[in-house]
């Protein structure tokens, strides 16, 4: 019998003024915003780390300020995906394994790689990336022991952890190939599903699916209203049923109602929280 996958419905970030007085409650102090979300989300992307690596003290704090059963997706650095585009990065991929996303312990979700609208497919290049991502905790700990530790404090106890999952968004039209969608089913790396005019599918490429909700993948959209959401509860709820977890964020321009349009699909899919 096939256990049943596990989905989260979550935004990317937590950090928004314009949720101060919407999303969030009048008056509520920005230190206190991840608990909030946490309560009425079950799982949040965060971006800081594109930027940045963030230290383990810094993803410890937010592991503490959510309840055991969510998760953290975490979004690769630019210096991987834009600046050495996916080559030579062995030591800069270490690093960043390094920086302290094991702190989240069991909180800690998928990472995903977006790679930037004009990097195309090169098969060797993105061959060799999809190998070097660590699949285990034993990998990543391995990885992870390589960093440049002038960089900055690093993060190695992975207790706690439960799965390391990797998800990529390839923005260019020349991953539309079958070639690609064999490495990635091959190393078991989401394709990103992003719902789009130009990006519709909602094929998986690994035991898990990865949404980065930005449409919908209709000329007249304005938003993603009931339909759209009973129409993504049912897909996902196919993909759970089959024994994928499923990791599904609002990103897209309509960034105001991301938070109600995660509690909306969560609820669409019968799942409660304490807070509703």
């Amino acid at each position: 019998m096939t256990t049943k996958g596990v989905i989260r419905t979550g935004t990317a970030g937590w950090v928004y003024a314009p949720w101060r007085g919407t999303f969030y409650p009048q008056g509520l102090v920005q230190k206190h915003e991840l608990a909030y979300a946490s309560a009425h989300l079950t799982s949040i992307e965060i971006n800081a780390t594109f930027r940045a690596n963030q230290k383990p003290e810094s993803f410890a704090r937010w592991a503490a300020a959510s309840p055991e059963t969510f998760r953290f997706s975490i979004k690769g650095p630019q210096l991987v995906t834009h600046i050495r585009r996916l080559k030579n990065c062995r030591t800069e991929l270490a690093t960043f394994l390094a920086s302290g996303p094991l702190a989240l312990g069991s909180r800690l979700g998928p990472f995903v790689w977006q790679l930037p609208p004009n990097l195309p497919f090169d098969p060797e290049t993105f061959a060799d990336f999809l190998a070097l991502l660590p699949k285990s905790v034993k990998d990543y700990q391995a990885l992870a022991a390589e960093a440049d530790t002038s960089r900055g404090p690093t993060h190695l106890d992975a207790t706690g952890v439960e799965a390391i999952r990797h998800a990529i968004e390839p923005r260019h039209e020349s991953f539309d190939s079958a070639e690609a969608e064999a490495l990635l089913q091959k190393h078991n790396v989401a394709r990103v599903i992003v719902d789009t005019i130009e990006h519709p599918s909602r094929t998986l490429t690994a035991d898990f699916a990865y949404c980065r909700l930005q449409g919908p993948a209709r000329p007249d959209a304005q938003g993603y209203g009931a339909k759209d959401l009973a129409d993504w509860a049912s897909t996902m709820a196919g993909w759970r049923d089959e024994g994928h977890d499923v990791f599904a964020y609002f990103v897209h321009e309509d960034k105001l109602h991301a938070p109600a349009n995660a509690i909306a699909l969560r609820k669409a899919l019968g799942i409660a929280l304490p807070n509703d």
